[in-house]
């Protein structure tokens, strides 16, 4: 999950307070499914991340239903080589984040009992690395 173009190839970090609890304010309902995974803290999540959650939910519903991703990965990270001294300038672009706020919906199941809708979401968010909790329409 990458976007096919970016304007800017390094983005800065962008400051944020870990003591406020900036919540989600779009992003925050159920649109698609009848059963979301929502995130309860604020955390960076990869795009691999994302993808590990998502097959292991396809696994587990042998591909019945329908799963609807709410995030994308927009933010590129950088990273320096090891044993790089300080300064030198900014890093390689590394891969691409996407900053998860407490109230996010990062996934959507519909077309399943919600026994088996529960069990992949929660399967699914073991894989991610934010506090969950599994929401009902």
């Amino acid at each position: 999950m990458m976007p096919k173009k970016v304007k800017f190839r390094k983005w800065h970090r962008m400051r944020e307070n870990p003591k406020k609890a900036h919540v989600a304010t779009r992003g925050n309902s159920l649109d698609f499914g009848s059963f979301g995974l929502v995130a309860q803290e604020t955390k960076e999540v990869w795009a691999n991340q994302i993808e590990a959650a998502r097959k292991t939910m396809a696994r587990f519903t042998n591909n019945a239903g329908k799963i609807w991703i709410r995030i994308f990965t927009d933010m590129p990270i950088t990273q320096k080589p090891a044993e790089v001294g300080m300064g030198k300038g900014k890093g390689d672009p590394v891969g691409f984040v996407y900053r998860v706020r407490p109230g996010n919906v990062l996934f959507e199941v519909d077309g399943l009992d919600e026994a088996t809708s529960r069990e992949a979401l929660r399967k699914g968010g073991s894989k991610l690395p934010v506090k969950i909790k599994i929401i009902k329409r």
